[in-house]
Formats: C-alpha cells, structure tokens, sequence
C-alpha cells in the first residue's frame, strides 16, 4: 500500500451541524489512512507522490445501511402499490429465484458493480433465505475490498410457501453461515431477520443464542408502517414494543444493531435502541414509494437516536446514497410543513453526516477524513458551469441533488485507488 498526497478542496462532515472545508490544500495518506490535511504541504511529505485534483472536491465515500441486494432488479417497479401489496406481488416471486445460482450471480455481480459506481463502499445488505447466493455476494464484497455486513435473511412464518424455512432449517443454515464467514477482513455476517412478523419466538431465541455465541450484530426493519406496528404487537402479545423483541430475546448485545426504517416508533422503542446503542437507517425514497411514512429525522436527533442512511434499493431508484441525501433534506421540509410542531427540517450537512460518518461508525473509523480514519475517499468534479464559481460545500449539495457517477473522477478504499 503506497502513501502519497491528494491536492484538491477538501471536505468532510465532522458532525450532524459542522461541515469541515479545506479549499486549495493536501491531505495526506499513509498506510490507508489519513494522516492529516495542510494548507501548505509540510516539507517532510515533499517526497511523496502527488495527485494533483486542481479544484476537484475530495469527501468521504458513502455509507448504505439498509440495501436488499436481492431486489436490485425490481428498482423501481411497481412503486404504485402500498408496502405488503408490493412485497407480494413483486419482491417475494423475485427473490425466490435466488435459489438458481445462474440467476444469483449476475444480480449479486451487478449489486457491487453499482456500489463500486457510486461511491459506496461501506454497506449493509440483506440477501435471501438461500445459503449458496448469499455466500456468493459474501465474498464478492470480500474480494473487491468493500466494507460490509451481509445476513442470509431467516423466514419462518407468515411468508410464502417458496420463502419459508422451518425454524430448525433456519437457525441450522444460519449458523454455518456465521461460522463459515469468520476471520475475514473487510466483510463480516450479521444477524437478518426480514422483520417480527416473518419470525416466530423459537427463531428469536435462537438467533440469539448465535449473536452471543458468534458475537455478531443484527440488522432488520423495525416500525416501518403503522400496519406492521400492530401486526408484530398481535402477534407477540408478551412484548411491549417491536424493539424489545430483539432486546430480550439477546440479538443487541454483541454487535452492531442496525434498523431500518423506524418511522413509527414508540418511546419504548427509542428508549432501547438509544440504550444499546443501536443506527438506524432511513430510507427516503423507498418508504415514500411505497407510502409507509416519513422517518421523523429531526425528532430523533433530538433524543440523541444514531441515523444513517440507506437505498433500500428494491422501492428505491438507485444504489446512488448521494441522491438519499438530497432527498432526506427534501422529505424533511415536507414533514415540517404538515407537521410544524415536529420542526422537522434537516440541513444538508446533517444529511451529509448520516451517509458518510454516521454511516461509516458501523465499520469503524470510516466515512470521514479526520486523521486516523480509513482513506476511503472520492474525488468529485465538473459540477460548476462556466463564468459561475461554487464553494466547496455549494459543489457537494449540488452533486447529491444533480450529479451522477459520471462527476466521480477518482475512487479510494484504504488508500488503494480503484476503477
């Protein structure tokens, strides 16, 4: 691994309100990460390589929390349909046919090609109930040197016929996938119920006892819809909320505890996620596509909630995170407009930070630039027009609202510039 110096404007999220920008300076990079930036370049790194970006703006790559890599081909289609309309008549026929590797391997092969594409490489991402397609993408991840958490996803009732297992052949499958992914580097398994009511108590209790035997993290959805709310409370009367199905049945404890969605949440719900110190992930596009609602952002910053962001990609558009970002500042005034007294609105800073740093706290010291943390880095550019300059931060709003792939000129995971 070489270390060299990125010349260019530079800039990162260092919190939810504080954009940090250092115009017309070098960051410099040993070891795969960052050793600092300098206005001027200090002549003991004079003898490094330079790349020189000019006025290229170089940020922290993104962070997808919440991605199903099986719905990748279904990205928008059917957005005309309600939540559980559209998971039956469209996502459960589809992911049925993960259990042909032949169709597997070229959606899984595409998935990382768009992650790659648009600046992704910190994911969290949902397969199948299928073992051999969900250990394909595994090391498909591992190979390109992506960081990511990847769950066989467990279903065990209220599910199709095509897409139940039996709770024995679940936890059976589960675990060799835990055990048959240990000591890898850049990819580790996690726990993926789809969520409660696809998932019976014994299955629960099960996935515990593997979290605690294989330290490993969860990831699901939780209160996505007012309908899943109290189908999971009907169908697990012993509990008090949606999270503390997970809490006590011991899935919190031992590794990153990811959740999506969490638009309707109840205090209990807050409550136990802040306590464990669990993300979560909201959705933009992908919960307005199929009208489950809109997560209440500003609201839970304010109990101090963890918040990434996620594509979700099945009800979404695209793996693009940096389009999410836009969207999570737009959603947010919509919700402050019809619900004023939640003082909804987010800045584009704040929506910066959860897909970068935010983001990237799952995985380590990543999603940022800050001495220490991974150089797993972008160069964006060719987003001013002539005769009308933009700052730094004017040229990154622009890109997460108007810009593509195509504004990406450089790509860096740990220091290693990749294509």
């Amino acid at each position: 691994m070489s270390d060299f110096v990125c010349h260019g404007d530079i800039l990162y999220a260092s919190d939810a309100d504080k954009m940090e920008v250092f115009e017309d300076s070098y960051i410099v990079v040993q070891g795969g990460r960052t050793e600092g930036i300098y206005e001027v370049l200090p002549e003991k790194y004079a003898h490094m390589p330079l790349k020189d970006y000019k006025r290229g703006l170089i940020i922290p790559a993104f962070s997808d929390l919440h991605i199903h890599a099986s719905q990748f081909v279904q990205r928008g289609v059917g957005m005309d349909k309600l939540l559980f309309d559209w998971l039956n008549d469209y996502t459960f026929p589809q992911e049925a046919r993960f259990a042909s590797m032949d169709y597997a391997k070229p959606v899984y092969d595409a998935v990382v090609k768009e992650l790659i594409r648009h600046g992704t490489f910190h994911a969290s991402l949902f397969t199948t109930i299928h073992y051999d397609a969900s250990d394909y993408l595994f090391h498909v991840l591992e190979e390109k040197g992506l960081y990511a958490y990847v769950g066989k996803v467990n279903m065990d009732m209220n599910s199709p016929d095509y897409l139940c297992e039996t709770t024995e052949e679940s936890l059976r499958q589960t675990e060799r996938f835990l055990a048959e992914h240990q000591g890898t580097k850049t990819v580790k398994p996690i726990l993926t119920p789809r969520f409660a009511p696809t998932c019976s108590e014994p299955l629960m209790k099960g996935l515990g006892e593997l979290s605690k035997k294989y330290h490993c993290g969860l990831q699901t959805h939780l209160a996505e819809s007012l309908a899943e709310v109290k189908w999971t409370l009907e169908l697990f009367p012993d509990y008090g909320s949606d999270a503390e199905i997970y809490e006590r049945n011991g899935m919190l404890d031992n590794g990153p505890s990811i959740f999506a969605h969490f638009i309707f949440p109840s205090q209990a719900d807050i409550d136990i996620v802040r306590r464990a110190g669990s993300m979560m992930v909201h959705c933009p596009d992908a919960t307005t596509s199929v009208t489950a609602g809109i997560m209440p952002v500003k609201a839970l910053q304010d109990k101090n909630v963890p918040i990434a962001v996620g594509t979700d990609v099945g009800a979404c558009q695209s793996t693009a995170v940096y389009r999410q970002v836009a969207r999570a500042v737009q959603l947010s005034k919509l919700k402050e407009f019809f619900e004023p007294e939640d003082n909804g609105r987010i800045t584009f800073t704040h929506a910066f930070y959860m897909a970068t740093k935010a983001g990237g706290s799952c995985f380590g010291h990543m999603g940022s630039l800050e001495k220490g943390y991974h150089f797993n880095a972008l160069v964006i550019d060719g987003l001013e027009d002539d005769g009308f300059t933009l700052t730094p931060q004017e040229r990154a709003e622009r890109f997460c609202y108007a810009g593509d792939d195509r504004n990406i000129v450089a790509r860096f995971i740990d220091g290693r510039e990749i294509q």
